[in-house]
């Protein structure tokens, strides 16, 4: 099937185990850092790999430039932006229709809470974008999502500004019309799609969307 203009990000955090079964033909691949060696480690060879490459070895890096068609090595002390956003720069400013991130949640909180803050930037240039990994798939909508299932337990509603107003739920076990979120409070956590999708609606403000299982 061909796919639509979408771009992959790979990076150094947890990656899903059958990640091969979502690369489509036509997909343009980035790997930042470690996800650009980890791509080539299973046959996949990216279009771009970028970042300062301190979590691999100089051998790997050069194998890397020898097979890659574009490495962007950059310096590792002085850079402004992680290893993920100059990946992110790159899949803007091919301004594709979907941006999809793997590996760019793990055990560095801040690192994870960055990179999930990125897709309002996506969202400001119309762009659809979404963060996967193993026990999670996430989105970001300022006005209507349909979720589908995807082999996940629960669906939770954060707000990504203040407060989110206007939420309406259809296809959910719990249920809601016309209501409102605001930071720090936790009544969109832990909601359960009752179909095999369903449909989430806000009038105003940014909602992320976390679908996960333990």
């Amino acid at each position: 099937m061909t796919s639509t203009n979408r771009v992959l990000i790979f990076a150094g955090g947890d990656i899903i185990p059958d990640f091969k079964e979502h690369i489509q033909e036509g997909d343009y691949i980035i790997g930042a850092d470690y996800g650009a060696y980890f791509l080539i480690e299973h046959g996949i060879i990216p279009d771009t790999a970028i970042g300062d490459f301190d979590s691999i070895t100089p051998q790997h890096l050069e194998e890397l430039k020898k097979i890659c068609p574009e490495v962007i090595a950059v310096d590792a002390i002085d850079k402004d932006l992680t290893d993920a956003e100059l990946a992110f720069d790159i899949a803007l400013n091919r301004q594709p229709d979907q941006i999809i991130m793997f590996g760019v949640l793990g055990s560095r909180l801040d690192h994870s809470m960055a990179n999930i803050q990125m897709m309002l930037r996506a969202l400001q240039h119309q762009i659809a974008s979404s963060i996967w990994d193993t026990t999670n798939y996430i989105t970001l909508t300022g006005s209507t999502a349909v979720v589908e299932k995807r082999n996940f337990d629960y669906v939770s509603l954060l707000p990504l500004t203040p407060e989110v107003t206007g939420i309406t739920l259809e296809g959910f076990l719990y249920k809601l019309e016309n209501a409102s979120l605001r930071m720090g409070q936790s009544l969109g956590i832990s909601n359960k799609l009752v179909q095999n999708e369903g449909t989430i609606q806000i009038e105003s403000g940014l909602l992320l969307i976390i679908q996960s299982k333990d």
